[in-house]
């Protein structure tokens, strides 16, 4: 275990030197920058637009968005299922049923949060679309 110890433990032997590496390495795979020294936000962000009459919108959007993606993939592994043959006539029709009321209430939230099904898609850069596109 001393080798894996000395590789965590970084080039200059100690483990905050190896969590520092990582932060590093992390922040650039991620492309994010460094707090400035003086203070002042970076461009960066200054893009993120932190109002606070819009903070519910916003986490409102956050919430429907998490609950859209774990809506779809309920939605395609009861597909799956039901192709496979899992299911009883009786569970899928109650499957069926709890889906359809999920997307009934996801759109009646959205309407009141002035707010699309296209809205909740972030774009997440090179990997694309969070979301499908039009449920496909």
């Amino acid at each position: 275990m001393t080798g894996e110890d000395d590789r965590a433990r970084g080039a200059e032997g100690t483990p905050a030197a190896a969590a520092e590496a990582v932060a590093r390495a992390t922040a650039q795979a991620f492309g994010l920058s460094p707090a400035r020294p003086d203070g002042r936000p970076s461009a960066a962000a200054q893009r993120l637009h932190t109002d606070p009459d819009t903070v519910e919108r916003d986490l409102i959007k956050l919430v429907l968005t998490i609950v859209e993606l774990l809506r779809q993939l309920m939605e395609r592994t009861a597909i799956h299922r039901v192709d496979q043959g899992d299911l009883s006539e009786p569970q899928e029709e109650r499957i069926g049923m709890t889906l359809m009321i999920l997307h009934e209430r996801m759109t009646e939230l959205c309407d009141r949060y002035d707010l699309t099904m296209d809205d909740l898609n972030l774009d997440l850069g090179p990997l694309g679309s969070l979301l499908p596109h039009n449920g496909a």
